[in-house]
């Protein structure tokens, strides 16, 4: 009984009758205004924008992306600038290989119409100034001589060695004919620059005289020399090797160069020999000095006795200013052809005498004989040996022009009409008319040419 009023207590009580749903309010129409509720909805609250405060792992990467954005376009940018750069290069350059390319033309003289090429052909074409000194190479074992002449020409800037054969004709002191090898040896220095002045219508500065041990220790000095030589020279020992064997650029001690310049093979010409003398020379002018004191030191250390007409001070500035022309390739080697009898032919005068010794080129000194260059057209050997002596007693140089194929008539040729007196009187010296005198050009190496024909008459 009590257990059944005691569950009954405990039993929820009946759910109480729903209230009854409220009516909906009306909805305003769309275009109907309510003040109240514009004003609920402008009445913001902050949790509406909490995301501002918060950090959001999204905005890491939005600051990656503006990063990688903005260093993109720095790179673009940087690669523009470096594009711009190089094509500023690339102009300078173009411009710089222009312009260096068009100096250099300038300063060749190869650019047409300017005047500086103008002025360069007018130089090379006038008057031109030489300084030439003889060299003797004098053999003290075998005996024997090898004569050149060391040409500079200041006014080309170009340097030369004339190499001159032993068998050349050359006047003596009394108006004869001798060769320059016996000249060498007889008349000595003074005497055979003379006569060479003479034939060639030069005016040698001076004489350098170079025995074989003095060119050993000159060699020496330079530091060794580098030679093209064109055959072996065998060792004066039995069964050496060569002491200098055959090849481009070959290395040349003060011996070897010595061997070398002296070397004549059986069989060979003196031309063979005096080429390779010219040769050794160049090679050292190559390793000489361009400092005038400094070639004139190397000089005064060989402790020569030079001749007078050439000082040690003259000589290594001469020596000085043909190193600079054969360092650079401005020098070269030329060998005077004579003919078998030791005249010089009409090209050798010309391309020689003439373009390179600068022969005749300025008048002779006041006083001196007038060089008077015969040419023996007679078909008679003697007559050539009687006009000398007619010239020589009328107190002319006699300067042999050799022999030519017989004429009838002879000619008396003058250059200037400076001239014409004398060549007038070479005509009346020799026994020929007036009428032989002609004007016309002479031997580069006279001052008046004489060609004897058959109608020259022999005295006696």
């Amino acid at each position: 009984m009590d257990t059944t009023r005691q569950w009954e207590a405990q039993a929820p009580a009946a759910p109480a009758a729903a209230p009854p749903e409220p009516e909906p309010e009306p909805r305003p129409a769309p275009d109907a205004v309510v003040p109240e509720q514009r004003r609920a909805d402008r009445d913001y609250r902050t949790e509406q924008f909490s995301f501002i405060e918060e950090p959001d792992e999204d905005s890491e990467d939005v600051i990656d992306w503006l990063k990688f954005t903005e260093s993109r376009s720095e790179r673009r940018e940087e690669a523009r600038r470096r594009g711009r750069n190089r094509l500023v290069a690339l102009i300078v350059v173009a411009a710089l290989v222009v312009v260096g390319g068009a100096g250099y033309l300038w300063y060749a003289g190869k650019i047409p119409g300017l005047s500086g090429q103008e002025e360069q052909k007018a130089t090379t074409a006038g008057p031109q100034k030489r300084d030439v000194i003889v060299v003797h190479l004098h053999n003290t074992k075998k005996g024997g001589t090898s004569t050149a002449l060391l040409v500079d020409n200041t006014t080309t800037k170009q340097g030369t060695t004339v190499l001159l054969p032993n068998s050349l004709a050359v006047a003596t002191d009394d108006g004869s004919t001798t060769t320059l090898g016996e000249s060498v040896d007889d008349d000595g220095s003074t005497g055979t620059r003379e006569a060479i002045d003479t034939l060639f219508g030069t005016r040698i500065g001076g004489t350098w005289r170079l025995d074989t041990p003095y060119l050993e220790n000159l060699v020496e000095l330079v530091g060794n020399i580098e030679v093209d030589t064109d055959t072996d020279v065998p060792d004066t020992k039995k069964g050496a090797d060569p002491l200098v064997k055959k090849g481009e650029a070959q290395t040349l001690s003060g011996q070897m160069a010595v061997a070398y310049a002296t070397y004549q093979g059986p069989d060979e010409p003196e031309t063979k020999q005096l080429t390779r003398f010219g040769e050794v020379l160049r090679g050292v002018l190559r390793k000489m000095s361009e400092d005038p004191e400094a070639a004139t030191v190397t000089v005064e250390t060989l402790a020569q006795i030079l001749d007078p007409s050439l000082p040690e001070k003259d000589l290594g500035a001469s020596l000085a200013k043909l190193a600079g022309h054969a360092k650079v390739g401005d020098y070269k080697t030329e060998l005077l052809p004579v003919q078998e009898d030791g005249t010089l032919t009409a090209e050798a005068t010309e391309s020689v005498v003439k373009d390179v010794l600068g022969g005749t080129v300025t008048a002779p000194e006041q006083g001196a004989a007038v060089r008077v260059g015969v040419r023996n057209a007679t078909g008679v050997a003697k007559a050539t040996q009687s006009a000398r002596v007619q010239l020589v007693n009328g107190g002319y140089a006699f300067v042999d022009g050799g022999t030519a194929g017989a004429e009838s008539s002879s000619e008396v040729r003058y250059r200037t009409e400076e001239d014409k007196a004398e060549a007038v009187e070479v005509a009346k010296t020799l026994g020929l008319p007036t009428s032989a005198v002609k004007k016309s050009e002479p031997a580069a190496n006279a001052d008046v040419s004489v060609v004897l024909g058959q109608d020259y008459k022999i005295p006696g």
